[in-house]
């Protein structure tokens, strides 16, 4: 199973970008590479969130992607003036949405998957949620279900005036900035859990290393050792007594010799916090 995620990790990142921007979003560039540098993760499509103005066919019961016409879109905030110019090309059933951040990650276990959920969830992505396939393939969705979608023309003809497409706008922008701050959260909730994680399992390999008996390659026996211990004991005594007869030059010099140590767990943490 591991070659055969590893197989389809490199696989799917080596294919081309066949979206229409046919690159990773700016807003979270930092997101998918946290991901594909991690082993157990890859993503298989993204993006940061945008606004979209669409042109559907009349009669149609629903904008089909393929059955439209964009007339405008941006992943950042958008103008109300470059709506309305939008809208000036319609000539089917215009629709303003706001769409939200979306990511499909493929996880190489169940556990890799449900971690990822436990971050979505907290960073406010509730609406996400993880498939597994008849292959084997652990598919994790992170999205959220603060969208928008309003009618704006009926057969290339305005329904709304432009104060209430100025108000659209600022509805839209405000999704945009909440959407942002969610994104921001799920890649610190990210970094810390794996951080976090990677700790946990440090951790165990150095407690079942410190639990295998060690071995005496020189052939010593307990009382040869012991006796190496107390004379190394009393060597280490007289260094202390010797090296607290030597004055600091400074407290700023004392105080970073001591900080030479390893930093406290907690200390560590707020790093990625």
């Amino acid at each position: 199973m591991e070659k055969t995620f590893s197989l389809w990790k490199t696989q799917c990142l080596g294919k081309l970008d066949h979206s229409k921007k046919s690159s990773v979003d700016e807003d979270i560039q930092h997101v998918v590479s946290l991901l594909n540098g991690c082993e157990q993760f890859f993503t298989t499509s993204s993006c940061s969130g945008r606004v979209i103005l669409v042109d559907g066919v009349p009669q149609s019961s629903g904008v089909q992607k393929q059955d439209c016409v964009w007339l405008f879109v941006s992943h950042q905030k958008c103008k109300s003036e470059e709506l309305v110019s939008g809208l000036s090309r319609s000539s089917a059933d215009a629709v303003l949405k706001f769409e939200p951040f979306v990511l499909h990650v493929q996880c190489r276990e169940l556990k890799d998957a449900q971690l990822l959920h436990a971050v979505a969830v907290n960073s406010g992505f509730r609406n996400s949620g993880l498939t597994v396939g008849r292959t084997g393939k652990i598919l994790m969705a992170v999205r959220s279900t603060h969208g928008l979608e309003v009618p704006l023309s009926r057969n290339g003809l305005l329904l709304v005036d432009h104060e209430y497409i100025k108000f659209l706008a600022q509805i839209a922008n405000e999704k945009m900035e909440e959407n942002l701050r969610r994104i921001e959260r799920f890649y610190q909730n990210l970094w810390s859990a794996l951080s976090d994680d990677q700790f946990k399992t440090q951790q165990v390999l150095e407690n079942e290393l410190s639990q295998e008996p060690q071995s005496h390659p020189h052939g010593l026996n307990r009382d040869t050792e012991g006796n190496q211990k107390e004379g190394k004991n009393k060597s280490t005594v007289y260094k202390h007594r010797k090296k607290r007869e030597q004055p600091c030059e400074s407290v700023d010099h004392c105080h970073e010799e001591g900080s030479r140590d390893v930093p406290d767990l907690e200390d560590c943490f707020d790093l990625f916090s």
